[in-house]
């Protein structure tokens, strides 16, 4: 599996709850915070569901 960059561009405020827990699950929580998470079919869809929210770069 291929690994991820996620970097956090925009803030989680005023989003509904499911899209607010999805950006912890992912481990971000404020704007520039970074994380690497392997690419699977579940990341894959909780990338999806906040994907206007985040950066995501191939490693």
């Amino acid at each position: 599996m291929s690994k991820v960059k996620l970097t956090q561009i925009k803030s989680g405020i005023d989003r509904p709850l499911a899209q607010k827990m999805t950006l912890k699950s992912l481990r971000l929580g404020r704007i520039g915070k970074t994380s690497e998470v392997e690419m699977n079919p579940q990341m894959a869809g909780m990338i999806a569901k906040v994907s206007h929210l985040i950066k995501v770069e191939e490693i």
